[in-house]
């Protein structure tokens, strides 16, 4: 089983959803990095469940400790284990699927695969795996501020409903409300909407969008390595991902080249883009300009209704949800979408570094 992610500035994360602890070990972060704990915990606060209404209600303070790697509040260059323990399963909230595959989750195919499943809570394919993936992320961001590399995620779509373009909307907004949309009206009809479904006892999809601004020139290699090919691997990787698009996506079809080619110009010096129809990445290289694309996550499998499905000895029969299940994941997929980008970037930024 792979949980390892990385070149260089590498992960490997281990834990279950409703065993002792989960964690992460980080290798190849560079020596002499300020680790702010505290900008660690606030990434953590952003993801952790039972932070408003229309997130699951599973109360997990998410404090984490660092074991090693870090030594007066600098990362020493060997390896950094961080671990946060589990304080809120309700493993008997799961004992009604101990041999029912519930649909649209990995309970058929990991046992099918591995012969065995830890059915309480998803085990390790939960979503509560992330939190690691978001701590390690956090430190990633910390070694990207030293070059000034920004990244801001947000939710511009739940449902039907579709915040205006990023260009438009100022994404300092985004923590200003429970959806995590910068545009206030927008947002308000979508806290109303998941709020809806949450009543009617199901679950809805929607879309993060992210931005990174600032990159570098020359991230990415031309072959097997572009740089939006990892971030959409990054992307893909994150439990309940349905698609991903960089750039002008899949509207770009719509044009013709003499409307999508982005035109060069010089900029004081800098060499420009008129317009960024490339997401920022040319022949799987960064050329500056903002790095945009979305990510589509599908409605929440667990719903609070009767489903049929088939037990382990093949038969037919019924399940329900039970327990705390977010009725959108969307919000609290905002920092985890962040903290893979942050992967990527800061993986690549070493990367380059070695070819020059």
């Amino acid at each position: 089983m792979s949980n390892v992610y990385g070149t260089l500035f590498k992960i490997s994360t281990f834990g279950e959803s409703h065993g002792p602890a989960i964690g992460v070990v980080i290798d190849g972060c560079p020596p002499g990095l300020a680790i702010d704990e505290a900008f660690i915990q606030s990434e953590l606060d952003r993801r952790k469940p039972g932070q408003s209404k229309i997130t699951t209600q599973r109360k997990e303070d998410d404090v984490f400790k660092i074991l090693s790697g870090v030594f007066e509040g600098k990362s020493t260059g060997t390896p950094i284990a961080l671990v946060i323990e589990n304080q809120d399963q309700r493993s008997k909230d799961y004992s009604h699927i101990a041999e029912t595959f519930r649909p649209s989750h990995a309970d058929y195919t990991y046992e099918a695969k591995y012969g065995v499943r830890d059915y309480r809570g998803g085990g390790r394919s939960s979503a509560r795996e992330t939190a690691a993936r978001v701590a390690a992320g956090a430190i990633a961001k910390l070694l990207l501020r030293k070059h000034n590399v920004e990244i801001n995620a947000f939710v511009s779509q739940v449902g039907d409903l579709a915040a205006p373009h990023y260009t438009t909307l100022d994404l300092s907004k985004t923590e200003d409300n429970i959806v995590r949309c910068p545009d206030p009206s927008t947002a308000e009809s979508m806290i109303a909407l998941i709020d809806q479904v949450r009543l009617d006892r199901d679950t809805i999809g929607g879309v993060v969008t992210c931005v990174i601004k600032n990159t570098p020139v020359g991230l990415g290699e031309p072959v097997f390595d572009k740089l939006h090919a990892e971030l959409g691997k990054a992307m893909l990787g994150i439990n309940a991902v349905k698609g991903f698009e960089y750039g002008s996506g899949f509207e770009g079809v719509k044009l013709r080249g003499s409307q999508h080619n982005d035109e060069f110009y010089n900029d004081g010096g800098r060499i420009r883009t008129k317009t960024n129809f490339s997401g920022g990445i040319q022949g799987g290289i960064s050329n500056g300009e903002d790095i945009y694309f979305n990510v589509a996550f599908k409605p929440v499998a667990t719903i609070m209704q009767d489903q049929s499905t088939v037990d382990k000895h093949g038969n037919e029969t019924t399940v329900s949800g039970k327990g705390r299940h977010d009725p959108c994941v969307v919000p609290r997929a905002v920092p985890i979408v962040e903290a893979m980008a942050a992967l990527v970037l800061a993986d690549f930024l070493l990367r380059d570094k070695t070819t020059k």
